[in-house]
C-alpha cells in the first residue's frame, strides 16, 4: 500500500466474503435510492417547465417533454418581478448576516472567554430556548415589532437575527477550541478584549462563519411565513412572493409557468451548497457540542 493512501474501512480481503459483498451491495443500492428520490423533484420541477399546457394536463403526463418550451421562462418575467425580490432577499440576508456574525460573535465569545457572572446559567438559559417551539412566540414578535414601528421594514428581520439560539450555541462551542494562551499573550501585550475579538478569535472562526451564513442563506430564501406576517409585497423576498403571488390557490398562472418560475428559485441554493458542501459539514463539525 502506498504511504499517501488511505487504508478503507474494508481491505480487499474483507470483500472476498460473500457477506460482505451482499451487505456492501445493499447499502450502495439504499443510497442510489435515497439519491434518486432526493433527485426526482428538483428534475420533474424543471422537465415540467418546459412542458406545453396542453402536455402538462396530459394523463397520464409523460415525463419529458416533446418540445422544450424556453417561453414559459420568459412569460414567467411578466406576472414577477424576480429581480425585484431577489434583491430585497439579498438585503435581508446581508443584514441577518451582520446582525448574526457581530452580536452572537460578540456574545459566545464574552460566555467562552471573558469573566461573565453566572456564565454556565446564562448559556444554560439560552440552550433552553431552543427547545420552544417557534410558533410560540410568533405573536409576541410580531406585537414588539408593530409597537416599535418596524412592521414593512427590513429591521423586523435583522433584529431577530440577533437573537438566534443555535448559532450562538455554534459559535460558543467554536470559540471553546481556540487556545486561551493565545489571548492571553495579547492581552499582556496590551490588547482590549474587542481587538482580541476582532485579530484573534474571527481570523480562526472562519469555518463556523462560512457555515453560519451559508445555514443563514438558506433561512432567508426558504423564509415565507413570517415574512408575509410583516412585510408587504413590494419589501417581500422572493419566497413569500412565490407564495402570495403564484402559489396560492385564487392564482390563474399557467401550471408550466409556475414550475418555470420555482426552477428558477431552485437553482440559486442548489449552486451554492454544490460548491459550499465541505465548509458546512466542517464548520457543523467543529462547532458540534464536544464532551
Amino acid at each position: 500500500m502506498k504511504a499517501d493512501q488511505e487504508r478503507a474501512i474494508m481491505s480487499r480481503y474483507d470483500f472476498r466474503k460473500p457477506v460482505v459483498k451482499l451487505v456492501y451491495g445493499f447499502v450502495v443500492l439504499a443510497i442510489a435510492l435515497v439519491s434518486l428520490s432526493m433527485l426526482y423533484p428538483f428534475v420533474n420541477t424543471v422537465l415540467n417547465s418546459l412542458k406545453s399546457t396542453e402536455e402538462f394536463f396530459e394523463f397520464p403526463a409523460p415525463f419529458f417533454p416533446s418540445e422544450w418550451q424556453w417561453s414559459n421562462y420568459t412569460e414567467s418575467f411578466s406576472y414577477l418581478n424576480i429581480l425585484l425580490y431577489f434583491k430585497n432577499t439579498v438585503l435581508i440576508f446581508v443584514g441577518n448576516t451582520v446582525f448574526s456574525m457581530v452580536v452572537l460573535g460578540l456574545a459566545a465569545y464574552s460566555l467562552s472567554h471573558m469573566q461573565v457572572p453566572f456564565k454556565k446559567g446564562v448559556t444554560l438559559y439560552f440552550m433552553c430556548t431552543l427547545l420552544i417551539p417557534a410558533a410560540s412566540y410568533l405573536i409576541p414578535n410580531f406585537l414588539n415589532l408593530k409597537d416599535l414601528g418596524l412592521l414593512n421594514q427590513y429591521w423586523a428581520f435583522w433584529l431577530p437575527a440577533g437573537a438566534n439560539a443555535f448559532y450562538l450555541m455554534l459559535l460558543k462551542n467554536f470559540f471553546d477550541g481556540i487556545h486561551k494562551e493565545m489571548l492571553e499573550a495579547a492581552r499582556i501585550d496590551g490588547a482590549s478584549e474587542l481587538r482580541c475579538f476582532a485579530t484573534i478569535a474571527v481570523p480562526l472562526s472562519v469555518p463556523i462563519l462560512i457555515t453560519i451564513t451559508l445555514l443563514g442563506f438558506s433561512t432567508t430564501w426558504n423564509d415565507f411565513y413570517w415574512s408575509s406576517l410583516v412585510m408587504q409585497e413590494d419589501k417581500q423576498p422572493l419566497a413569500a412572493a412565490i407564495y402570495t403571488k403564484i402559489i396560492y390557490a385564487g392564482s390563474t398562472i399557467n401550471w408550466n409557468v409556475r414550475f418555470a418560475i420555482l426552477s428558477m428559485t431552485l437553482l440559486p441554493p442548489a449552486v451554492l451548497f454544490l460548491f459550499f458542501q465541505k465548509y458546512i459539514v466542517g464548520g457543523l463539525s467543529a462547532g458540534a457540542v464536544k464532551g
